[in-house]
């Protein structure tokens, strides 16, 4: 082992003896500050540098303020999702988004700024709803709703989930974001100002075509998700 190696592991030492985190399951700490003990003839900085990895893994899984630093960062066509969000879901009836007016499919294609697709495998929507000046178009079917929205330029919705994270997907050859679970969603206004009032969603897929966000919720399982999502024309 070279000089270099020798002073980043005394500085990893010294960084571990600093932080005070509550133990994860299973003592992950200990197991951490243990590798860091074995005999290591040839303990590269390849090899502290994954250690070094570990070790942070383990401050952000102790830590509320390591959980809100990656829910932060979590966000995917043009929806911000916080994870970790503690407090019960919402409940009552959901706020209409502003602006929001029926209107007939071929109608509702000429009041927005981008193409709007229909799953072949649902057919024809039984109602169309366009909101907030052309932002946003909500379809619907029997419990099932598929918004489409500008995804490119900011942030459309925030959804609240506790855990686990959602898990990543795929629409075709499009990377996609599965959130199984019951959790809170609220809009976030074009122009800015308060977002309209939390409601409850169910299980959905999000994914992004082109310059166009779209989410499916109401389907209960993924692969029923994804072969609907695969099905837009």
């Amino acid at each position: 082992m070279n000089s270099s190696d020798d002073d980043f592991e005394a500085e990893l030492r010294a960084l571990g003896e600093s932080l005070h985190v509550p133990p994860p399951p299973g003592d992950m700490s200990a197991r951490v500050l243990a590798a860091l003990e074995e005999p290591k003839p040839r303990f590269t900085t390849k090899r502290l540098v994954a250690v070094v990895a570990a070790f942070l893994v383990v401050l952000v899984a102790a830590t509320p303020q390591g959980r809100a630093a990656v829910a932060e960062v979590l966000r995917f066509a043009g929806v911000e999702i916080e994870v970790g969000t503690s407090g019960p879901l919402p409940s009552g009836s959901p706020s209409p988004l502003p602006s929001e007016t029926s209107a007939a499919l071929a109608e509702a294609r000429r009041m927005v700024a981008f193409p709007l697709v229909v799953p072949a495998a649902l057919g024809e929507p039984g109602q169309v709803r366009v909101a907030d000046g052309g932002q946003v178009v909500s379809m619907y079917w029997d419990g099932v709703r598929l918004d489409q929205y500008d995804g490119t330029l900011r942030d459309v919705w925030n959804k609240q989930l506790g855990e686990p994270f959602p898990q990543p997907a795929r629409v075709g050859d499009l990377a996609a974001m599965w959130i199984p679970q019951k959790h809170g969603i609220e809009y976030l206004p074009k122009g800015g100002g308060r977002p309209v009032s939390l409601r409850l969603a169910g299980p959905t897929l999000i994914w992004q075509s082109g310059g166009v966000g779209l989410r499916l919720e109401g389907v209960a399982t993924l692969d029923e998700a994804t072969r609907i999502a695969a099905s837009v024309r």
